[in-house]
């Protein structure tokens, strides 16, 4: 069993709602179970508590009628035989199973019956010697934190997680019922940035027509819901935080709604056709500023841009740099630009996929790169050329002294260069580099260090791929002159990318 899973997951917490009497228990399954069949984008489970009372409640304590919990448990204690009952009845239906086990004798009771999972109540939340026999079972656990400072669930996470345990933790609040002004759900956010490898849930107790709290805790990104039912009879009340069939499709078709309209979070969703070609139609189109011929390279300046546009027409949101632009017939002036006439190359691709072999030459090596900091690509002849001719360049720092990250990927010259002003040291950190100073090529290896001075030409190829701490005087943006006129002149030789890593 998994607690993450394509489908949300629905807990109805039993309780101490059977009463004690294991024919109602089973009229409340039954009854819940006809209306979980509506919501078939949720999974659901049935949670039971359990406890030992025979060891549970101190000897002196027993039989005490003023203490309510001991009153309260001891009416309501159903023998194994009743929950062996309950549990085939949970079963039956295509529930999950699940319990919260308030000793050791009862997690045991737990694996002796096989439940799918098992529930740590926030009262047991740091309750060590019951979590030490827990994580010796292999039941996934899904744990409540009421009352819990962040310093003792970051000790449970940690200790569950160090053992492999398989958990989810529910923001949860142990008033009951809850009252509206306590709910606290931006604690749902706030557990899902602390713990962004677990599944984070919420464990409800505000009052039973409350159906816009779980409609935020769907919003905040909760993937489990934990709610106390039951059934009102002649012969049983409901407490103040239970709810019953009628107020539970209420409940659940909230969260079902506010599931539908919160959508997709952990991707960037994609516009639906209507969305996107109702934007589309609102785009202004590219349109010939003069006649341009067959085979043309059309630049900015043979351009305008106007609205509306045609429906095969590129737009000006189809312009950038990464976009080349040639007439595929003759095109007269004012004439739509479009699919017809024009063939479209698009380099950003190429700046993509190259992104992504930087970032995998450098996950290979083991450097760590700091978080935060710019990709740039130098793409002298073109992003077309870039494996062949090109470098990748990383600006740690550029102050008084100037620090980068040099990217070499395999087989890619750096054509020559020299500069007027800055002095530079490269250090080898990664791959076998041939570098020529002046036209004397060497090989360098990790660890060496080589001193370039200004006025020294220099370019290199790594036929493995290599990575290079270049240390200099501060970095002048025109302080790189190429041997290569051709390299000089393209003035759009450089792209920089924010958010490479990812």
């Amino acid at each position: 069993m998994k607690i993450t899973n394509d489908k949300p997951l629905i807990i109805f917490e039993l309780a101490n709602n059977h009463m004690g009497d294991v024919n109602h228990g089973m009229e409340v399954i039954r009854r819940f179970s006809a209306l979980s069949q509506e919501y078939q984008d949720f999974l659901f489970a049935f949670k039971l508590q359990f406890r030992d009372l025979e060891t549970f409640i101190h000897k002196s304590k027993k039989g005490s009628t003023s203490i309510r919990y001991v009153k309260r448990f001891e009416e309501t204690n159903l023998s194994l035989g009743d929950f062996q009952r309950l549990l085939d009845e949970i079963r039956l239906r295509d529930f999950l199973t699940i319990a919260t086990p308030f000793d050791e004798a009862s997690v045991q009771r737990i694996v002796d019956l096989d439940l799918d999972l098992i529930k740590i109540a926030s009262c047991s939340f740091t309750d060590w010697p019951l979590l030490e026999a827990v994580v010796q079972t292999n039941k996934p656990i899904v744990a409540s934190t009421a009352g819990v400072n962040s310093e003792n669930i970051d000790k449970v996470i940690s200790f569950l997680s160090n053992r492999e345990k398989e958990v989810a933790i529910m923001h949860c609040v142990g008033q009951y019922p809850t009252p509206d002004a306590e709910l606290n759900i931006g604690q749902i956010e706030y557990l899902r940035n602390r713990y962004p490898e677990l599944t984070i849930g919420y464990s409800t107790h505000e009052h039973p027509d409350n159906i816009d709290a779980v409609k935020l805790a769907v919003a905040m990104g909760a993937r489990i819901f934990e709610k106390h039912v039951g059934l009102e009879t002649e012969k049983f009340d409901l407490n103040g935080y239970s709810i019953n069939t009628d107020q539970a499709k209420l409940w659940l078709a909230a969260a079902s709604s506010a599931m539908r309209m919160r959508g997709v979070a952990h991707y960037r969703a994609k516009p639906s056709p209507s969305e996107e070609a109702g934007l589309r139609e609102l785009q202004r189109g590219v349109f010939a500023k003069r006649d341009i011929w067959e085979g043309d390279e059309i630049g900015a300046d043979d351009v305008y841009f106007a609205f509306p546009a045609e429906p095969k027409q590129y737009r000006a949101n189809d312009w950038s740099k990464y976009s080349t632009f040639v007439a595929s017939t003759n095109i007269k002036q004012d004439e739509d630009i479009s699919q017809r006439n024009t063939v479209r190359q698009d380099d950003r691709s190429l700046v993509l996929e190259a992104a992504s072999k930087v970032h995998q030459l450098i996950s290979e090596s083991g450097i760590v790169v700091p978080g935060g900091v710019d990709l740039e690509l130098s793409h002298h002849y073109g992003m077309h050329a870039f494996e062949q001719f090109g470098l990748t360049l990383i600006t740690v720092v550029n102050r008084a002294y100037c620090k980068k990250i040099l990217v070499s990927l395999p087989n890619q010259v750096h054509p020559e260069q020299y500069h007027k002003i800055k002095a530079e040291t490269f250090h080898v950190l990664f791959g076998e580099v041939h570098l020529a100073l002046d036209d004397v090529e060497s090989l360098y290896r990790p660890g060496d260090v080589v001193h370039i001075e200004p006025g020294v030409r220099h370019k290199f190829v790594s036929k493995t791929g290599a990575i290079i701490e270049e240390i200099s005087s501060t970095h002048e943006q025109d302080d790189s002159h190429y041997t290569d006129d051709a390299i000089t002149e393209n003035l759009n030789r450089k792209t920089r990318l924010r958010y490479w890593m990812n």
